[in-house]
């Protein structure tokens, strides 16, 4: 009987998840990834069409906080801060509120994002950035609500939002210049510390070439102006593979005593236990 019973809800289990029942969203989500000079910028939302309802003044209340779209926040999320209207953006995620009027918009960036719809309670202290914009009227009918990216530029473009009849857009400026200067610059400086450490530790830990694994941790700690505990130990362990255990016993107590400093337990017993290998 009981077998029987455990058959019966496995076979009542399946038939329900196979039951499920999918119809499509009167809203349907939708996700927008655009790369603006250098900065990634994404935007998910969900559409609401028209239906044969007038849309602004009547569905969507001019004057009154909207969510910009349908179901769970419209966010925005951008890889690097931003300027808008004169004012700095911070890089991240925002939810994207807007105010619709007849004559222009209000958007805001709300910092956040687990509404449904509109904050239940909303703080003036989670907005990010607020400014306004020019509402115009859209050549021809747009059914569905529709969020773009529009213009895009070296080191700009312009957020767009338009149904029914209403168009507004905001410009947006990325750090393209500041970025990629600053790309150039690291590349013609040539690789840095953590470049030959990530060298040398591959060189060592593949049982590759172990001349060039401390030709590149030696590289690494010349160019630290602090020699880091976890080079120091990589470079005692390098010199211990080549037969140098002296050197490697004294680099070992250099590591040790800076990882004392920084109170990293784990790197000053695997220390004292080489130094006390390497001694014997």
């Amino acid at each position: 009987m009981k077998k029987l019973l455990i058959a019966l809800a496995i076979v009542i289990t399946q038939f329900t998840i196979e039951a499920q029942v999918k119809t499509p969203q009167s809203s349907p989500k939708s996700e927008i990834k655009q790369v603006v000079g250098l900065t990634d910028v994404e935007i998910v939302y969900s559409r609401p069409s028209a239906r044969g309802r007038a849309v602004f003044g009547n569905l969507v209340p001019f004057g009154q906080l909207w969510r910009t779209g349908a179901n769970e926040n419209t966010t925005i999320s951008f890889s690097d801060d931003v300027v808008i209207d004169g004012k700095t953006l911070k890089k991240g995620t925002y939810a994207l509120y807007t105010v619709p009027n007849a004559q222009q918009w209000d958007v805001i960036f709300y910092k956040t994002t687990d509404n449904w719809g509109t904050p239940e309670k909303y703080d003036e202290a989670n907005v990010a950035l607020r400014t306004s914009v020019k509402e115009t009227t859209f050549p021809t009918m747009s059914e569905t609500f529709t969020i773009g990216i529009s213009g895009i530029e070296t080191n700009s473009a312009y957020l767009e939002m338009y149904w029914e009849n209403s168009y507004a857009r905001l410009k947006f400026e990325v750090p393209t210049e500041k970025a990629a200067l600053a790309s150039i610059e690291k590349t013609l400086a040539g690789p840095n510390a953590n470049d030959y450490f990530s060298a040398a530790q591959y060189f060592y830990q593949s049982n590759g070439d172990v001349t060039k694994a401390r030709t590149y941790v030696d590289k690494s700690l010349e160019l630290s102006k602090e020699k880091p505990f976890y080079v120091l130990r990589l470079k005692s362990l390098i010199q211990a593979k080549q037969g140098d255990k002296k050197a490697a016993i004294e680099t070992a107590k250099l590591s040790l005593t800076a990882s004392e400093s920084a109170g990293n337990q784990d790197y000053v017993k695997m220390n004292k236990d080489s130094i006390a290998e390497w001694g014997r």
